[in-house]
């Protein structure tokens, strides 16, 4: 793999943290299946990408994308919250009806940003912007990672973790399930919606389609990164989470590039299909190898007694 595939894919997977963020708070703390992730990530691409090319502030542009991500999660929890529809449909439905909006906020399918301002412009005149492209990004991630850790170890984010594990009693605490879930779920989609623009500003466009298989990626990362850095500790699961992202995209870049098994760039979606699986099952096979081996050594143990 070049060098130039190697940092595009940490870029990228840096880019897919910030998704991860938002899958493991829906997913883990929250146990909401959301699937509306696959509209808010071209979501905060469209605004972002629409608000530059007429002259907003990238900055802005992003906090722009960063709001209508969270709008996206919102609209979710608003439907399975007050209208009782199921958590997987009402995400399913917002899903699809951002697919439309995303259309009218560019007026085009898609929109180019080549020649644009963005949030990367000013640090690239520093060095080779192969090196410094990644390391910004790294920064955001790093900036939105501390920040979910704070969230989660405070008073609120016990409350929030706790709708997650048992709702019943948060209610009876005198807690408010409805709102930790509007909560949780606008700053998950809000995180993607922040991934959404940056992945638009990285890669110069923004497309209607980028959000294909954004759900699968993001739940990739989490499954991934759990498995491989496992712990209880609120900070081990959210680097856990951004490094399981990194090495994601570098594991299918290398793939991809090297031509291993004669995998060629249309085979991404199994490629995808085959890490999460791999992932899904390596921890029930590693319990299943301690099981046997506790049972191995209580037999030798027995009989020495």
């Amino acid at each position: 793999m070049s060098a130039f595939a190697f940092f595009g894919a940490l870029e990228l997977g840096l880019v897919y943290g910030l998704v991860a963020l938002g899958v493991y708070l829906t997913f883990r703390v929250l146990d909401f299946p959301d699937l509306s992730v696959d509209g808010s990530f071209p979501m905060g691409a469209a605004v972002a990408a629409t608000a530059i090319v007429a002259g907003v502030n990238p900055w802005l542009a992003t906090g722009m994308a960063i709001v209508a991500g969270g709008v996206t999660g919102w609209v979710t929890a608003f439907l399975a919250v007050r209208c009782g529809i199921l958590h997987l449909l009402a995400s399913i439905l917002t899903m699809i009806a951002a697919f439309s909006i995303n259309i009218r906020i560019m007026g085009r399918p898609n929109i180019a940003l080549l020649g644009e301002e963005t949030i990367l412009t000013p640090f690239e005149s520093v060095g080779d912007p192969m090196l410094v492209r990644p390391i910004v990004v790294g920064i955001l991630v790093l900036l939105a990672a501390f920040f979910i850790v704070r969230l989660l170890n405070s008073d609120f984010g016990l409350g929030l973790r706790a709708t997650g594990v048992n709702a019943r009693m948060v209610r009876a605490q005198g807690g408010s399930t409805s709102f930790y879930t509007y909560f949780g779920l606008a700053l998950s989609n809000g995180l993607v919606g922040f991934a959404g623009a940056l992945f638009a500003q990285t890669n110069s466009f923004a497309d209607v389609t980028s959000g294909v298989g954004t759900i699968v990626v993001g739940l990739a990362a989490v499954i991934l990164g759990q498995t491989l850095i496992p712990g209880r500790k609120i900070w081990v699961a959210v680097a856990a989470v951004i490094v399981g992202s990194v090495l994601y995209r570098l594991a299918v870049a290398f793939a991809l590039s090297s031509g291993m098994f004669g995998l060629q760039a249309s085979d991404l979606n199994l490629v995808t299909a085959i890490l999460v699986a791999v992932a899904l099952i390596a921890p029930k096979m590693k319990a299943k190898y301690k099981a046997k081996q506790q049972l191995q050594q209580a037999r030798s143990d027995k009989e020495v007694a």
